[in-house]
């Protein structure tokens, strides 16, 4: 189709040479685009003027890179390259289409009434289908993706935050400052006047969960201070190592740090101050929260030096309880007496892709081998998940008690088995069996 083709007559210049509406080109290679971006047009199938403005202009266009297409009217070989511009981008805007839909559908189930949609998701829309294609309706990932995009968006005070945290780490005076800090919270000798280990309060606990109000037995392990007492096995040679928080024989002192990446977190006791913080707030942070830049950071510094590396004995009890539950995931370990036992082994078992890695040897399961071998490590996994859970909480100032112990506990393992099950869908190109 040439540039002129349904377009208004062209405009006479001066010199003699044709031009075209610069709107008009816009809209008829909208047209071309068909009923695919409708979500992103108006009723008489031209774009939305928000559109334009935040999707085709910035991102598609580009009119600061092509001055060439940026005027009122075009020559008619700029109209057609312009044109050429928006259908070559025509699938990016269908997916852009159909994100900017599931981000609605999560907006409405978050209870978000603040800000308009469009305003607000339609770039993180056009970058979600450059980097994730269209979206697949009905599995978790999507889910995910819409729920953690909606709501980064929503608390976008978190972000400014971690803007400032990093602004104070890169100021040489101020990081001189915290660092002394943090080496003076690690140098001092590890006191507690936790009580002695009380194992069979702690199964009552657990037996509680999923049953009856385990609320008494929490509350009094919390005042045995039973969580920072068992972290104290946690400064044995390998212990942290062993239930997957760090990669080192012994829990080393953070770095102060000052950039970090989602793809590529150490584990927690491994992580910089400033990768604790990124992993917590990236996603934004509610902006009632009235977060303080230099408090975020020295409380995290004291946090680092911790028992369990958390600040609550109500985090370091639910830590002790999910340590101990989670034996129930190791593959030759005797089922421990507790209902929390029984229902997570139950849960996991139900996996027919956890049944077959048990059943067969290593290399024969026909699982990718990194995740034959998360698998085969779950409670590593699970515990490192648990302790992220709950560091992220005290952040947001929401402590755990003893009503949401249970909730957590299982919704740890569950968000376990969906990750592994998208990663082996992705990898396998085929459903899995089994449904938690």
């Amino acid at each position: 189709m040439s540039a002129s083709q349904g377009l208004t007559p062209p405009v006479a210049r001066p010199t003699g040479q044709a031009t075209v509406l610069r709107a008009q080109a816009i809209a008829v290679a909208w047209q071309l685009l068909g009923d695919d971006v409708a979500p992103l047009g108006n009723g008489t199938g031209r774009p939305l003027a928000r559109t334009v403005k935040l999707i085709l202009e910035p991102l598609v266009i580009r009119p600061v890179q092509n001055p060439h297409l940026a005027g009122a009217t075009l020559t008619e070989d700029a109209a057609r390259e312009l044109m050429a511009r928006i259908t070559a981008a025509g699938s990016d805007l269908a997916a852009t289409a159909e994100w900017f839909g599931v981000l609605k559908k999560a907006r409405r189930a978050l209870g978000i009434t603040e800000g308009n949609p469009q305003e607000r998701y339609f770039q993180r829309c056009f970058e979600l289908a450059r980097t994730e294609g269209r979206p697949v309706s009905g599995i978790p990932a999507t889910q995910a993706i819409a729920d953690e995009t909606v709501q980064e968006i929503a608390h976008a005070d978190g972000e400014s935050v971690l803007a400032r945290v990093r602004a104070m780490l890169l100021d040489e005076t101020v990081a001189a400052a915290l660092n002394a800090r943090l080496v003076a919270a690690w140098a001092g000798p590890v006191t507690t006047d936790a009580a002695p280990l009380d194992a069979a309060r702690v199964n009552a606990a657990l037996d509680a969960c999923g049953m009856r109000d385990a609320a008494s037995d929490f509350d009094a392990l919390r005042t045995e201070r039973a969580g920072t007492a068992a972290a104290a096995e946690l400064a044995e040679r390998g212990a942290a190592r062993l239930l997957g928080l760090t990669e080192h024989e012994t829990p080393p002192a953070p770095r102060l740090g000052f950039a970090a990446s989602k793809r590529d977190l150490p584990w927690p006791f491994d992580r910089s101050v400033y990768e604790r913080l990124f992993a917590a707030l990236s996603g934004g942070a509610p902006a009632d929260i009235g977060l303080d830049p230099e408090d975020v950071l020295t409380d995290e510094i004291a946090r680092s030096a911790a028992p369990w590396q958390l600040a609550t004995e109500h985090s370091r009890v639910v830590m002790l309880l999910g340590s101990e539950a989670s034996h129930a995931l190791e593959p030759t370990a005797l089922l421990r007496p507790t209902n929390a036992h029984r229902l997570l082994r139950d849960r996991w078992d139900r996996e027919a892709y956890v049944r077959r890695v048990r059943r067969l040897p290593a290399g024969a399961t026909g699982v990718p081998e990194n995740i034959e071998s998360d698998i085969r490590t779950v409670r590593q996994g699970y515990l490192r998940r648990l302790w992220v859970r709950l560091h992220g909480r005290e952040l947001r100032e929401q402590a755990t008690d003893a009503a949401e112990l249970w909730d957590t506990l299982d919704g740890i393992l569950r968000s376990v088995i969906m990750d592994q099950r998208h990663r082996l869908k992705t990898a396998l190109g085929r459903d899995l069996e089994g449904a938690a």
